[in-house]
C-alpha cells in the first residue's frame, strides 16, 4: 500500500534544489488480520497528524510481554514519540487503543514500541527487580520501589514470581501504586 504524503518540488524548470517526495509504503501480509490493518491505519493517521518522520511496522501479532498486536515505530524523529520517561509513547498508545476500541465497539489494546525503548525499559526493570531482590535477601528488610504504571509493575512481579526467597506485592493506589519486594519467611 503506497500513500503519497508530500509530492515534493522539482525546482525551477527541473533544475536546482528540489524537495524529495515523501511516501508511506506499507507491506500488506496476507496473514494480517483486519484488526491489525485497522490499527496500522489509525497509527499512521496519528503519526501523520504529529508531523514526524517515522516508519510503522507490525512486528508481531503476539510479543513476549503481550498477547496483542505489537507495532515497532522507528525513524529519525523517534525520540519525539518517546517523550520524557515514555510519557508521549504512553499517550500515543492510549489514543490509538481508544480509537480502535471505539471503532470496533469493544476494548482493543495496542502494544507500541518506539526504537526499542519499551523493550529496553522492560529489560532494565527486570534487572532492577533481581538487584533489589538480592538487597532484600542481604538486609532482610522490604524495599519499596518507585511508583510505576501497571505494565511496569507486572514486569517486576513476573521477574520474581519463581524466586522462592522473595515475594512481591503492589501497594498504594492510582499514580502512587508501587511494588514492594520482601523476604519470605
Amino acid at each position: 500500500k503506497i500513500d503519497v504524503i508530500d509530492k515534493g518540488k522539482s525546482g525551477i524548470f527541473g533544475i536546482g534544489l528540489g524537495v524529495p517526495a515523501k511516501v508511506k509504503v506499507q507491506v500488506i501480509d496476507q496473514n494480517t488480520s483486519s484488526e491489525e490493518m485497522d490499527a496500522s491505519d489509525v497509527l499512521n493517521d496519528l503519526i501523520q497528524l504529529m508531523d514526524v518522520s517515522v516508519a510503522i511496522n507490525l512486528k508481531d501479532s503476539q510479543s513476549e510481554y503481550s498477547d496483542r498486536p505489537t507495532f515497532e515505530i522507528d525513524g529519525e524523529d523517534s525520540g519525539l514519540l518517546i517523550g520524557r520517561r515514555g510519557e508521549t509513547l504512553k499517550a500515543l498508545r492510549f489514543l490509538a487503543s481508544s480509537i480502535m476500541s471505539r471503532k470496533n465497539k469493544k476494548r482493543t489494546n495496542i502494544y507500541l514500541d518506539v526504537a526499542g525503548y519499551q523493550e529496553r525499559r522492560y529489560d532494565s526493570l527486570s534487572h532492577l527487580a533481581e538487584k533489589v531482590a538480592r538487597q532484600v535477601l542481604k538486609s532482610g528488610k522490604p524495599i519499596h520501589l518507585e511508583p510505576m504504571p501497571a505494565n511496569e509493575r507486572r514486569i517486576i512481579h513476573l521477574t520474581l514470581q519463581d524466586d522462592p526467597d522473595v515475594s512481591t506485592i503492589s501497594t498504594g493506589s492510582g499514580q502512587e501504586r508501587r511494588v514492594v519486594i520482601e523476604k519470605n519467611n
